[in-house]
């Protein structure tokens, strides 16, 4: 193996890793928005505030749910896709594919556009 083809693999590793750490902060998120309604119910406990009222319909639970699902799918795609690329090196036909970014933007915005939404709802009650 020579240089280049080494740089290609370990090139091919550093967005591998990148993307695993994305995956992981998008699971770091989800989990905050998944307990963002029980820190404010705690918060509303030690204040003594009872007029929190969006607290108990829930929905932070399921979107951080959602936003955790995200980044733990992203994971196991991420090796896939290194293993792809891996392979189409040591192959030399290497060939494109925009799978992994085009669905971490959909996935993101339409989380984004839900929690937008969600925090409208919220705000308006």
């Amino acid at each position: 193996m020579n240089i280049k083809d080494s740089r290609e693999y370990l090139a091919n590793e550093r967005t591998f890793m990148a993307w695993t750490r994305t995956g992981i902060a998008i699971m770091a998120f989800g989990f905050v928005v998944a307990k963002f309604s029980l820190f404010i119910r705690q918060l509303g406990l030690i204040t003594q505030t009872n007029n929190i009222t969006f607290i108990h319909k829930g929905y932070s639970s399921f979107i951080g749910l959602v936003i955790l699902s995200i980044g733990a799918i992203i994971i196991p795609l991420a090796y896939f896709r290194y293993k792809q690329v891996n392979n189409q090196i040591t192959n030399g036909n290497f060939s494109e594919n925009h799978f992994l970014p085009a669905a971490l933007t959909i996935m993101t915005v339409l989380v984004s556009l839900s929690l937008i939404v969600y925090l409208i709802f919220t705000l308006l009650q």
